[in-house]
């Protein structure tokens, strides 16, 4: 990832207002910040969330709290705890979302 377009900004998270996305089932709540080429977000999911599509997109995701569950188009499943992330370029590995009893995450894209 190169960043680029960006100056130095600080943010305070609780200050920007969540959006809501609703997955197959469950909701997510976005808090995100956009500069230059990346995406950088505090993403909230409901207890019971699965993702109602696969994503081929990059990210860097960093659990902050609850439980993650990745599953990859493979069929392989990653379970990931708080102080755990996952790594992904563009088109690599499809992969989405899901959690039985929620989760807060970072994720930079």
């Amino acid at each position: 990832m190169k960043i680029q377009d960006v100056d130095f900004c600080v943010t305070d998270w609780k200050k920007l207002t969540p959006k809501e996305y609703p997955g197959e089932t469950g909701k997510a709540f976005w808090r995100t910040l956009e500069k230059g080429n990346i995406r950088v977000r505090i993403v909230e999911y409901s207890p019971g969330y699965l993702a109602d599509h696969w994503c081929s997109r990059g990210h860097v995701i960093y659990v902050l709290e609850g439980e993650l569950i990745t599953e990859l188009k493979d069929g392989s499943v990653h379970v990931l705890k708080p102080g755990m992330s996952y790594q992904v370029a563009d088109d690599a590995a499809p992969h989405r979302s899901r959690t039985d009893v929620g989760a807060k995450l970072f994720v930079v894209d």
